[in-house]
């Protein structure tokens, strides 16, 4: 080998070396904060605030996680109060923050989507309030019960009789008020069939297949370096797509550049295999698409279950979040399997034949 070839290969070791660190902390990492706020990244089931009457400057109201979870955010410099179920104190949100009533059901039925929660001795709508401060800031977010649907594993009627086309399964209300003034959150809940399997699951699989083939069957790195640059593609819009999430967790702008760390990880990763496959230098080019595909499926697995449902956390239209999310995914596990053929097979016909020396015939 000459020595500049020796060079080379040191500088591509060092670098996969560094990349397979990164790679490691990644796969720890970021698997739990994918998901802003944590939740589903997808489901059939969405929510929106359709008004808040009458309209206060200064307080937001939102509905999160497809109707979960309402989050109320006073600007204001007058409290909002929020009743329990059964018009009981429940909720304070002010200048001086959050407090909830420890005496109020609701305290306890929404610390869970279900409303599974236990309730403690004391507890009794007549009670005198038990005021206990939850939060600093002047907002909060929890699992109002009249924003989503309840039954676990089991449909709305109205879907069950007829899941091929949407309904609206309610329209719901919240009331609260803003010092003596009534306010009425009003919205809806809405279910969406979900992509037909037929249509959606052989394109993933078309997609894998060609990361595949890319790596193992074509003659050169080129077509490798192809779905790398597909690959960095959806990890950058992927990103940037990234939703607004609660503003208990962080703001749009941070959520975004938190995401964009592991996107610019694959974009770097992709540029070398690029420029490795214009050089000729499929093994490398293998390498760097084992360790893209790696980053991809950190990105895009905990996303996965937009894949087959009709709603999805993001800022961009859904059907672009489930084509990015199957590049993540089917995409980056085919350029895992690809790259290791690619490396395998350049990096065996790169080496050049050992020729047998004959030895002198003896006389």
């Amino acid at each position: 080998m000459t020595r500049a070839g020796h060079v080379r290969r040191t500088a591509a070791g060092r670098l996969l070396v560094v990349l397979l660190g990164v790679l490691a902390v990644l796969a720890v990492a970021a698997p739990a904060s994918a998901h802003v706020g944590g939740g589903e990244a997808g489901s059939d089931f969405d929510a929106a605030v359709r008004s808040v009457s009458p309209d206060v400057p200064g307080l937001t109201v939102r509905v999160l996680q497809f109707g979960d979870e309402l989050e109320v955010v006073n600007a204001t410099d007058t409290e909002v109060t929020v009743p329990g179920y059964s018009g009981e104190p429940y909720l304070r949100i002010g200048p001086d923050g959050v407090w909830r009533n420890a005496a109020s059901p609701a305290t306890y039925l929404n610390l869970d989507r279900y409303g599974r929660t236990p309730m403690p001795d004391g507890v009794d709508i007549t009670a005198a309030p038990r005021w206990e401060q939850v939060s600093t800031q002047a907002q909060y977010v929890w699992h109002d019960h009249r924003t989503h649907w309840m039954t676990q594993d089991q449909l709305p009627p109205g879907v069950a009789a007829d899941p091929s086309r949407p309904h609206t399964v309610i329209e719901w209300t919240v009331p609260m008020a803003h010092g003596g003034t009534d306010v009425v959150v009003a919205g809806v809940l809405t279910w969406s069939p979900p992509p037909p399997a037929w249509l959606v699951w052989p394109g993933y699989a078309l997609v894998l297949a060609g990361a595949v083939a890319a790596g193992w069957f074509a003659r050169g790195p080129r077509l490798l370096a192809g779905a790398l640059a597909v690959g960095a593609l959806a990890s950058m819009y992927h990103a940037l797509a990234t939703p607004e999430p609660p503003s208990s967790v962080s703001s749009h702008v941070g959520a975004i550049v938190s995401a964009l760390l592991p996107a610019l990880l694959v974009l770097l990763a992709a540029a070398v295999g690029v420029r490795a496959a214009g050089r000729g230098s499929g093994g490398l080019t293998g390498l760097m698409a084992v360790a893209v595909g790696w980053l991809l499926l950190v990105q895009g697995l905990p996303d996965v279950d937009v894949l087959w449902t009709a709603n999805a956390l993001t800022a961009g239209p859904p059907v672009l979040a489930r084509v990015a999310v199957a590049v993540l995914v089917a995409g980056g596990l085919g350029l895992v399997l690809g790259g290791v053929g690619a490396a395998r097979r350049f990096r065996d016909g790169a080496r050049a034949p050992v020729h047998q020396v004959d030895e002198p015939a003896l006389s």
